[in-house]
């Protein structure tokens, strides 16, 4: 790649309020952005797009050669990340077109076959024919279907409008319900709208910084920049994380609670903050309910017990308190580890409570935001896939709601089914035999549900099942028929990011011979399932622009957003109901929520333990989470060399008090099992917990301990947290190679280190412990 002239390529404009200080002098001085580059080779193109990964949505240009395949990427300078990419970002394009990448469909009658190749032709009618006789015999609902938040919000809603359309069952949800549900929930209890509250440019603006279960600089590491930039200014940053994370090295309050306690925790902050005069009485008065109840509520958590529950001192919570409510303008982000509970809705009501009883709302530099994980996160549970809501977030209970959509689909309102159950109890239906076949798109929960002998039954004991993916993962491994789909830049689509900033994805490439797209596959399903009338669409913008008019008017309004103003402006937050609307970035600025009243409805939490009791057989805690390296069920990244290299192997980060050496075979068991893991010996992590990541399947599968129990309300898994204890071992549980089609074999270079037996090192811990 070769630089333009400096002097003839004038560096853009930065918007000061977000350029951290001193970077308008290095721009100014030739510092050169990526849309300033020129290719060197001759017939070399830049496709603008953005990352297929998590909730942030960097911007990036996948490099296309004359011949028309990805062979390379470029950081953008989108305001988004502003040239940074992640490790997983930068690697993301060797997924295009990886030898594991799956070229025809598969399929076999029994489990008891092996797979082979077919046609087309020959796998959509075998699925079609066992839909139709499994709900000829059993009902409409003994079929279900499973979508993904890695999807675009095309095929999300194409996904619930199929489920409804076309397969006629109640039975639809989707992975997203392990990862963001519990935050949704709150916030339309709260607020009545799904979404973070502010920008994360709001964050470069705040005086104070709470960041509680995110591990944010390996789980969104672009992020970071801005909790750099507000520290740069002088913002006080507060972590609530039993692990010492990367960000939590660095904080100015690193709290270290014990998993499962954090509603404990918050309330105990916020009666501090009422008993010591902190609250903005003016503000609960004009624009809260609710506020008498949890006043009485938090004055049975005062700093003794709370400690006494969390495992921290009492002066730690009393010096949050003052900090936090005490800042000019404070902010509070959260992601899955106060929301992967029994008690995840109640977890983030409880800091929902924090900041609108400090006023700490719908203010530049002030607000509350959730941390979205997949990269559709945000719009993968807005327009119809999760189970008890329709498009543009409708609930499919509400009659009126249900009209307007029977009207825009051209189906009768009898004939849109109810709302069915969450994805964790379409297993337990499957292991009961309500639910005798299943689709599954976009996701692996062979890997990412908790209590694996009990997912793995599930799916054993279905009749039918059939996945759509470009890899095959472990799900898929055990299915009937296997569809190969489309990549992330084989496609068109939006995503809406952590920030509900819906952006363009553009497509770089044509995909391989004999793959399709799902929106082909799930309209060419509908057709012969005699539905093809409602999905006549040829592509994602005919779905999309159904989408905006199926979305507006809603809460959820899309209605505004076009391919075009995309395109120009690189992202607009939604609500956005008109085209001349610039679109929402921050919300409640006017102090009114998306209630009827217009004001935030306060909810009572109280703390109770994790559904998986301690006892002296299972003392410690046992908590999950990513690492840098991998995403998700690591279908995709556990195949990328360098990924691989970096990260090859799951540990378990164990105390030095527990007397073990780094390296050493440390066997973790559950209530579930038992699996054995290198241990990572570090002072970051509380003596009564440990830590697995989860990325990698059986035998060194995390979630083949944790436990099924779900919330309540949001039925999101406990993955936080579950009672365990840990023992020498002889050595350690060998790392699976991730399935290939047949006639593959797993691709040698990016498999070449899984067989070490240690941990990673940095940035994981911040040292290990050696016995002398």
């Amino acid at each position: 790649m070769t630089a333009t002239d400096p002097a003839k390529a004038a560096a853009p404009p930065l918007d000061p309020s977000i350029a951290p200080p001193g970077t308008r002098n290095f721009r100014d001085a030739g510092g050169i952005p990526a849309d300033q580059w020129h290719a060197d080779q001759n017939g070399e193109t830049l496709v603008p797009t953005h990352c297929c990964f998590c909730g942030v949505q960097c911007g990036m240009y996948l490099r296309v050669d004359r011949g028309g395949k990805v062979f390379g990427v470029e950081p953008r300078n989108h305001d988004i990340n502003r040239m940074r990419l992640c490790p997983k970002g930068i690697n993301a394009y060797q997924q295009v077109n990886h030898p594991d990448r799956l070229t025809a469909p598969l399929m076999r009658r029994s489990r008891d076959e092996e797979f082979r190749e077919c046609s087309w032709d020959e796998a959509l009618d075998f699925t079609v024919s066992e839909i139709r006789r499994i709900q000829g015999a059993y009902g409409n609902d003994a079929f279900g279907l499973l979508g993904g938040a890695s999807l675009f919000s095309e095929k999300t809603y194409l996904v619930g409008k199929f489920a409804r359309v076309a397969l006629k069952t109640k039975h639809v949800d989707y992975n997203g319900r392990l990862c963001m549900v519990s935050a949704a929930g709150a916030n339309k209890l709260a607020f009545g709208i799904d979404r973070a509250g502010n920008p994360f440019s709001d964050i470069l603006l705040t005086n104070c910084l709470l960041i509680a279960g995110s591990n944010v600089g390996e789980c969104f590491p672009v992020m970071t920049q801005y909790l750099w930039g507000a520290r740069d200014r002088g913002a006080t940053l507060i972590v609530v994380d039993p692990r010492e994370t990367a960000i939590a090295r660095t904080a100015d309050i690193h709290v270290a609670i014990k998993p499962g306690t954090d509603s404990a925790f918050f309330n105990a902050v916020l009666h501090v903050v009422v008993a010591e005069g902190l609250t903005d009485e003016a503000y609960l008065a004009a624009h809260a309910t609710g506020w008498d109840e949890v006043k009485a509520t938090v004055a049975q958590y005062p700093p003794a017990r709370s400690a006494e529950i969390c495992g921290v001192p009492a002066e730690q919570i009393v010096q949050v308190a003052r900090v936090f409510a005490g800042a000019g303008k404070a902010m509070a982000w959260h992601a899955r580890g106060i929301e992967h509970h029994s008690q995840g809705v109640e977890n983030c009501l409880s800091v929902i409570n924090l900041c609108v009883a400090t006023g700490h709302l719908g203010k530049p530099g002030a607000g509350y935001g959730t941390i979205t994980g997949q990269g559709n996160g945000q719009g993968g549970r807005e327009h119809g896939q999760k189970s008890d809501l329709l498009p543009g977030g409708r609930s499919i209970t509400n009659p009126e709601h249900r009209a307007q959509i029977c009207r825009i689909w051209g189906i009768e309102e009898s004939e849109l089914p109810g709302a069915g159950t969450s994805m964790m109890e379409m297993v337990w239906q499957m292991q009961r035999r309500e639910i005798r076949g299943l689709i599954g798109i976009c996701n692996n929960p062979f890997v990412s549900l908790p209590n694996y002998a009990v997912v793995k039954d599930g799916y054993d004991t279905a009749e039918f099942h059939a996945q759509f993916d470009f890899f095959l993962s472990e799900t898929a491994a055990n299915a009937h028929v296997v569809f190969p789909v489309t990549t992330w830049a084989e496609d068109e689509g939006v995503m809406a990011n952590a920030e509900a900033r819906v952006v363009k994805h553009n497509k770089a490439q044509e995909p391989p011979a004999g793959v399709r797209t799902d929106t082909w596959v799930i309209c060419e399903l509908a057709r012969r399932l005699g539905a093809g009338q409602h999905f006549e669409f040829p592509g994602s913008r005919e779905v999309f622009e159904e989408l905006r008019i199926a979305s507006a008017g809603t809460v959820n309004d899309y209605y505004g957003i076009t391919y075009d103003r995309l395109e120009e402006t690189g992202g607009i937050a939604w609500p956005c109901p008109s085209t001349e609307h610039p679109g929402t970035p921050r919300l409640f600025e006017d102090g009114r929520t998306y209630h009827p009243d217009g004001k935030v409805h306060l909810q009572v939490v109280e703390w109770h333990p994790p559904m998986d009791p301690y006892t002296d057989e299972f003392p410690l805690s046992l908590t999950t989470g990513r690492t840098v390296a991998h995403f998700l069920s690591g279908n995709q990244t556990r195949r990328l060399g360098a990924l691989v290299e970096q990260t090859p192997r799951p540990w378990v980060e164990v105390h030095p008090s527990h007397g073990f050496r780094n390296g050493d075979p440390v066997r973790v068991v559950t209530r579930r099992g038992s699996e054995v893991f290198p241990a990572l010996v570090t002072e970051a992590i509380r003596p009564d917990t440990v830590f697995i990541p989860y990325h990698w399947p059986v035998p060194t599968a995390a979630n083949a301990l944790t436990i099924d129990a779900l919330d309540p309300r949001s039925k999101i898994p406990e993955y936080k947290v579950c009672a365990a204890r840990i023992e020498a071992a002889e050595r350690v549980d060998e790392v699976p190679a991730p399935p290939t089609a047949p006639g593959h074999e797993a691709y040698p270079e990016a498999q070449a280190s899984r067989t070490d037996r240690l941990p990673p090192t940095s940035p994981q811990g911040r040292g290990t412990a050696e016995r002398s």
